[in-house]
């Protein structure tokens, strides 16, 4: 008699009081593939505790967390028959080796994992809890925010600096371009008119900059809490790109349910098909070889194309998805130099006049790309230059009316599609640093508050704002996206955590990654029950597909 069958027999011939334990009994042991307890004789169970699974040889990773009695349980569909290492994330805590795990099909391998506590957890740390732990003002802490675009901030405390050498650093810094990292710095040409020399600031950050080095002891580490009740229930895939130094920016899915990323570091367009981990990518164009390299936006538009801004190479490109060929559109010489930075593209509403939006974050303008001629006319939003503007993201309402961040203003500045009319829409909270966002099928603009920590919605028709601060201090929201449920998403590059907003309750729930994830542009997938969340490791160089089990 099958295992199967001998489960419906007990619970055939049990009492009634009995029959709900040995269907739950038969129910988990048959649909899991491993299981166990995770405890350590400090807390006994412990919950929230992130349990990795990787088959070795594979480049697919899948992530379960503990329930209230320490209880993990990988799905049967989720791992395939092989030997597995396996790994956890408990901010001050380490785990006793379990040895390599064999996964065999239709059995269920049990692997109780026991933990200990570390003494010294710095390097555990995200650079949140860094931001949280480090003495500072608040103003010196949000200085910072603009380093973990390269990097974490571990390798900032870790430094131990003069105050002249810090600001000699400040200055090497900033003349890298947005799409370096720690192992591919890449040198802008030019000057950045963005950055306004400040002599008297940079030397009080820099004598801010050696109070914070960490030795052992030198101030309390502080730590968020692990995820519990429902920030447990949810699985979480990564799936590994073959460059190491890949650096996936945006990642969308198409009709068929293939992710796509573009890297920012570097000019490929990558294709993921998550049932197989099986990667392609492809050469995008260079404009300009002698800027830095680079992709930020990934957009779909209505015929399937995909559209992608070239940021310091000047200009967009649009990859035909059938033919896999690509267009591109390089700035007017009188518009194209050494500051044009192109991050983003609205192709969605092209269909209403033929014309596709873009932000310029180097000249804080909007441009407008005529598909039918392939000219393109520029909306000078702040005459005079826009010093103290910051031009970030751009997005279309159905009459394709463009709606840009301004991060350093704190407005949402809509620009008539037929009039070029420039109106904005500060946001109520001061200091919010709007960056990134979706507009959704009401014409409500979702975004992320980079410095206000939290999510923002700007209803275009009316011109109300709402705002949702975040539950944890310093999340750094870049993006925000809302679901076919009316649930809110963002995430940020400080935490690794991704937030879950019901907007009805103002409730957030906080679900934990891996490992670090450098967040930037959040996706939902609205075709699966529950939503899926997708999401690329910037300096991790992998695709993270987030799936809530309610």
């Amino acid at each position: 008699m099958t295992k199967k069958k001998t489960c419906l027999l007990m619970v055939a011939t049990t009492a009634a009081g009995l029959l709900l334990a040995i269907s739950t009994f038969c129910q988990s042991t048959t649909s899991a593939s491993l299981t166990g307890q995770v405890s350590s004789k400090e807390e006994g169970p412990m919950e929230g505790v992130l349990v990795s699974a990787k088959r070795l040889g594979s480049t697919v990773t899948v992530t379960v967390a503990s329930d209230k009695q320490g209880r993990y349980s990988f799905p049967q569909n989720r791992l395939q028959p092989g030997e597995y290492s396996v790994q956890i994330r408990a901010t001050g805590f380490e785990m006793n080796d379990p040895g390599i795990v064999k996964v065999t099909a239709e059995k269920t391998a049990t692997v109780d994992l026991k933990l200990h506590p570390i003494e010294d957890f710095s390097a555990q740390l995200t650079s949140e809890e860094w931001l949280l732990s480090m003495p500072g003002t608040q103003e010196q802490k949000d200085y910072l925010l603009s380093c973990v675009n390269c990097h974490t901030l571990e390798s900032s405390v870790r430094a131990h600096h003069t105050a002249d050498e810090w600001v000699a650093l400040f200055h090497r810094m900033a003349g890298y371009a947005q799409g370096s990292m720690a192992t591919r710095p890449q040198l802008r040409v030019g000057t950045r008119d963005t950055v306004v020399p400040n002599p008297e600031r940079d030397k009080k950050q820099a004598e801010f900059m050696t109070t914070i080095s960490w030795t052992p002891g030198a101030y309390a580490l502080k730590t968020l809490p692990r995820p519990t009740g429902k920030a447990t229930h949810v699985i979480i895939t990564e799936y590994d790109l073959p460059r190491r130094n890949a650096m996936p920016h945006d990642v969308i899915l198409d009709s068929h349910g293939i992710a796509w990323y573009v890297d920012f570091g570097q000019q490929y367009l990558g294709e993921l098909d998550p049932r197989t981990g099986e990667v392609v990518e492809y050469n995008v164009p260079v404009l300009k070889p002698n800027e830095p390299t680079g992709l930020l936006d990934l957009e779909l538009d209505k015929q399937g194309n995909f559209w992608m801004g070239e940021t310091l190479q000047g200009g967009v490109a649009k990859f035909d998805a059938k033919t896999h060929k690509f267009t591109t559109w390089s700035m007017p010489p009188e518009v194209n130099n050494d500051s044009t930075q192109v991050n983003m593209v609205a192709p969605w509403h092209d269909d209403v006049d033929g014309k596709v939006w873009l932000a310029d974050a180097g000249s804080r303008d909007l441009h407008r790309l005529d598909l039918a001629t392939g000219k393109i006319e520029t909306i000078v939003l702040y005459p005079g230059g826009g010093r103290g503007h910051m031009t970030y993201d751009v997005d279309t309402d159905a009459q394709n009316n463009a709606y840009a961040t301004d991060m350093s203003a704190q407005t949402i500045v809509k620009v008539d599609s037929k009039t070029l009319e420039i109106t904005p829409y500060l946001t109520p909270t001061k200091g919010t640093a709007p960056r990134r966002g979706e507009m959704d099928a009401q014409d409500r603009y979702w975004f992320g508050e980079y410095r206000g920590n939290g999510i923002g919605m700007l209803d275009t028709r009316t011109g109300h704002f709402q705002e949702w601060p975040a539950p944890i201090p310093l999340t750094s929201s870049y993006d925000a996206e809302v679901d076919k449920n009316g649930d809110a998403w963002t995430a940020g590059m400080t935490t690794d955590r991704v937030l879950r907003l019901d907007t009805k309750s103002g409730q957030y729930t906080q679900y934990l990654l891996p490992r670090s994830t450098n967040i930037r542009r959040v996706y939902i997938d609205n075709t699966t029950t529950p939503v899926t969340f997708w999401v690329g490791s910037n300096h991790g160089a992998s695709i993270v597909k987030l799936e809530p089990l309610d």
